[in-house]
């Protein structure tokens, strides 16, 4: 079992693969963003997103849409200490998308995942376009918080190397979304069902707070290098830092791959909140 030592300081070690976590103090600019591969479908229009394909808070812009033809895929990826809260580990490092061209590139990896089985269907690659400029478009709309929610979206990047300057679009390899939600009053796990009542709102103290991660995928060049696992703890730490002891994912039942990752990383599954086609697992290290 491994864990994780955070605290307000200018370096933090953790116990695990000679990783870090580095917090810095920077001077914050508006940043913008990019594209790549692979991940779990998301459907926003959902109440609970769900993470589940495994294999192979930062600036938002004050726009509501902008549109991919917008971007600079040339754009450089940005130094590492434009981000305090972030964890390194081997070649990587895991940290909030502070760039739109960061944004676009999580958004094209789960379209990519999305439509990964399906390669060969006459007109995939304009379904991809499509899927990820929705996607793009709900990333941003969920970064700037909805309710009174946090959300924020996670990058894998490539870290930095000496005399070599990568895009963004080759440098971000992994994506998940990590959303700070409130039980409805009678909860005790995301989507419990109540009996029914005439009225239903968020229970907003602070102890009824729990971190949702979804949308977790990974480029399929880079995969097998311990990128999901540990983004994954990454989050679970941010979680923390906002006051939040229960972290939850979704995962299809068909999905023996995502699960397995998730128990290695200190899932279980929440036995009361199961349906026909999903496992609720919970964070329990």
């Amino acid at each position: 079992m491994s864990t994780i030592s955070i605290h307000r300081t200018e370096l933090l070690r953790i116990t695990h693969n000679r990783s870090r976590i580095c917090r810095q103090r920077y001077r914050r600019t508006i940043p913008p963003w990019r594209m790549t591969i692979n991940s779990t479908s998301s459907d926003t229009s959902k109440k609970e997103e769900l993470s589940v394909q495994i294999t192979n808070s930062p600036t938002i812009p004050q726009v509501d849409q902008l549109r991919p033809e917008g971007l600079r895929f040339d754009r450089l990826q940005p130094p590492e200490f434009v981000q305090e809260d972030r964890l390194e580990f081997g070649k990587f490092v895991a940290r909030g998308a502070v760039l739109d061209e960061e944004f676009w590139t999580a958004a094209w990896l789960r379209a990519e995942s999305h439509w990964e089985d399906r390669a060969t269907e006459r007109y995939v690659d304009n379904f991809k376009r499509k899927y990820a400029e929705q996607e793009f478009n709900d990333i941003k709309r969920r970064c700037k918080g909805l309710q009174g929610q946090k959300c924020l979206c996670i990058v894998a990047v490539k870290k930095e190397e000496r005399h070599i300057k990568r895009s963004v679009i080759r440098s971000v390899v992994g994506t998940l979304d990590l959303s700070i939600r409130f039980f409805f009053q009678g909860e005790t796990f995301p989507g419990e069902k109540l009996k029914s009542q005439l009225f239903c709102s968020l229970n907003r103290e602070g102890s009824n707070r729990y971190g949702y991660i979804a949308n977790l995928c990974v480029a399929k060049s880079a995969r097998r290098q311990g990128i999901a696992c540990n983004m994954l703890r990454f989050t679970v730490e941010l979680a923390r830092l906002s006051g939040v002891e229960q972290v939850y994912v979704h995962v299809h039942r068909n999905n023996s791959v995502a699960q397995e990752l998730y128990k290695k990383t200190g899932f279980k599954i929440v036995e009361t909140g199961q349906s026909e086609s999903t496992y609720l697992l919970q964070y329990t290290r």
